[in-house]
């Protein structure tokens, strides 16, 4: 049976994910290989320098490729970052053949007006969803190929993304010998790992809480509703940590990863009062516990606040879906759900053949989703890659590695 190989490139604040994987003629993914190595050159989602951001990927890439066997050629990447927005817009077209019929053609012709959505020159469009259309006045169709119409009318959602921070991610990916097959921003591909699909009919957010952003997801009626991101994540916890505890970011990194807990008061107050030592440097447990608390019910309220619709249980009644790396600290999800007054779980990715065991995580949601979306969104590819000259000096750069 043929099988096509595909790539995916999570490149984090916090860790570089690279994930190699085929596909047989009947859709079925398996995990070839992985490789995972620190960030450096990052903040908040955008590359600050080049140089170091390049070295993790290749890092991270060389170690996919050992495990694999195979040569990586191109990926699917993440993208995400403050500079990303999102808007809703409509367009509408006359049919004006005779037979009155909907065409592939016209998708294609509807999108394009509802495109045309006023964006800043610094922005370039990331994503057009349809999320749905409307034949002569009747809403709710999903695919109007095929059906009989005077006038044809979508809703989209669109994405939009910093042209400057777009270009260096790219560059960075092409200068190591890849090719981008598409620029997917994070948290439509961890919704692909993370959300099943009665989630996505009755209503959910997914909240990714990486390193350094929190990006946000919101579906309806199976299609895109709302998409953000907020600045607030991993490392504003460590951070908030270092300066309230007086130690270094690294030792609050490691402080949080090995007792942070988000409600440590029900472990009674013998546990609660104790002293962690590490590294020569002894701090309360409770003072560790309370700004971890803190720092989490804010951002569980952000998460509320992002919501564009007052009657937020009527939007998402299927809750709040938690994922990345962050979601892992002990009592999130419980709190989070006495804050908002939702159904809250963690969200990890789909179980997967091949070598995945490692990515049975939240923090791998995105690189997962990456490959998944692929599979899902085939032909819906809204980001142009360069091409001409970059694009053979690229193949020459993966002929010499």
């Amino acid at each position: 049976m043929k099988r096509t190989r595909i790539g995916a490139i999570d490149v984090g604040t916090t860790k570089v994910c690279t994930i190699m994987g085929d596909v047989d003629t009947e859709g079925n993914l398996r995990v070839l290989g992985v490789g995972i190595a620190p960030s450096h050159g990052l903040q908040k989602g955008m590359v600050v320098n080049v140089d170091d951001a390049r070295e993790s990927i290749r890092e991270s890439i060389r170690k996919a490729e050992s495990v694999s066997g195979f040569r990586m050629e191109s990926a699917y990447v993440g993208v995400t970052g403050r500079h990303i927005q999102s808007v809703n817009n409509r367009g509408v077209i006359a049919i004006t053949r005779g037979d009155q019929l909907v065409r592939t053609a016209d998708l294609k012709r509807v999108l394009q007006v509802a495109r045309s959505v006023k964006v800043p020159n610094e922005q370039q469009v990331l994503h057009i969803i349809p999320r749905q259309y409307a034949i002569d006045g009747q809403e709710g169709v999903k695919n109007p190929v095929g059906m009989h119409g005077f006038r044809l009318d979508v809703e989209a959602h669109i994405i939009t993304a910093a042209m400057a921070s777009v270009q260096n991610l790219s560059k960075c990916i092409r200068s190591v010998g890849i090719e981008i097959d598409d620029l997917v921003m994070e948290p439509l591909a961890s919704a692909e790992a993370c959300l099943s699909e009665e989630e996505r009919q009755t209503g959910v957010m997914l909240a990714d809480i990486g390193g350094g952003t929190t990006d946000i997801a919101v579906f309806k009626d199976d299609t895109i509703y709302h998409s953000g991101v907020i600045p607030v994540a991993g490392q504003t916890f460590t951070r908030d940590i270092s300066v309230g505890l007086g130690i270094s970011f690294e030792l609050a990194e490691e402080m949080k990863k090995r007792y942070g807990d988000v409600t440590p008061m029900e472990k009674g107050k013998e546990d609660i009062d104790r002293t962690l030592t590490e590294d020569g440097h002894s701090v309360s447990y409770r003072d560790l516990s309370e700004i971890i608390r803190i720092r989490a019910d804010e951002l569980m309220r952000l998460l509320v606040l992002e919501l564009p619709h007052a009657d937020i249980p009527k939007i998402i009644p299927s809750g709040i879906v938690l994922t990345g790396g962050s979601s892992n600290l002990p009592g999130l999800a419980e709190m989070a759900e006495e804050v908002t007054r939702l159904p809250v779980r963690i969200g990890s990715p789909v179980s997967l053949v091949g070598v995945a065991d490692s990515l049975r995580d939240p923090a791998y949601s995105t690189g997962v989703g990456l490959l998944l979306w692929k599979m899902r969104n085939k032909g819906t590819k809204t980001w142009k890659p360069e091409s001409g000259l970059r694009r053979l000096f690229s193949q020459l750069f993966r002929f010499l590695r």
